[in-house]
């Protein structure tokens, strides 16, 4: 989620989207383990490639929402989800849950300091059909130029079929505008 000199809340976010859902401690962990890792991390990546926003519906938890007949994403491999899996089996997913969802109970009271701006060149890669640009609050602040006022040196690509997931699913158009804005911001010594 973009910089934004805002604290974060989830009053703005439906009760049942995953957000919401995972800054609850317990809540995800459980949803979790009813199912095998691969499972989950499976739904993941089923449900955050699409361009709906991932809402529970009341008497049901995030995992419920997937079809298991729907098939992973054409870039995402049966051998990257067992790669993936394999690390999560390794090491949980505390951290995962912890930063960012957790993590935004914690920004609340945040005191913003008098000069939120960023001062140094900024880019910024966003999939087009990333299901987060329904959020009409980030969508305007994406789009219509909100984040400019606090990073002023910000330069936003949009690629036009990416998904959440952008960097996995184009990464060579991802590298090579990681590379151009680098070349682009270089200091000579």
């Amino acid at each position: 989620m973009p910089y934004l000199p805002i604290p974060a809340s989830s009053d703005l976010l439906p009760e049942g989207y995953y957000v919401t859902r995972w800054q609850e401690p317990g809540r995800a962990e459980a949803d979790f383990g009813r199912f095998d890792v691969k499972r989950v991390v499976r739904t993941i990546y089923i449900l955050f490639s699409k361009s709906e926003i991932p809402i529970a519906p009341e008497g049901k938890e995030i995992m419920d929402l997937a079809d298991l007949s729907t098939p992973l994403p054409e870039w995402f491999t049966e051998e990257d989800l067992s790669i993936y899996a394999s690390l999560y089996e390794k090491n949980g997913f505390t951290y995962p849950l912890q930063i960012p969802y957790r993590a935004l109970h914690n920004i609340k009271g945040i005191n913003v300091p008098p000069d939120p701006t960023i001062q140094v060149p900024v880019l910024l890669i966003e999939g087009e059909k990333d299901y987060s640009n329904k959020h009409p609050w980030r969508y305007q602040a994406m789009k219509e130029g909100i984040m400019q006022k606090y990073v002023r040196d910000m330069e936003i690509s949009f690629i036009p079929e990416g998904c959440h997931f952008v960097q996995e699913q184009f990464p060579d158009q991802v590298n090579q505008l990681i590379i151009s804005f680098v070349k682009g911001h270089s200091v000579n010594s």
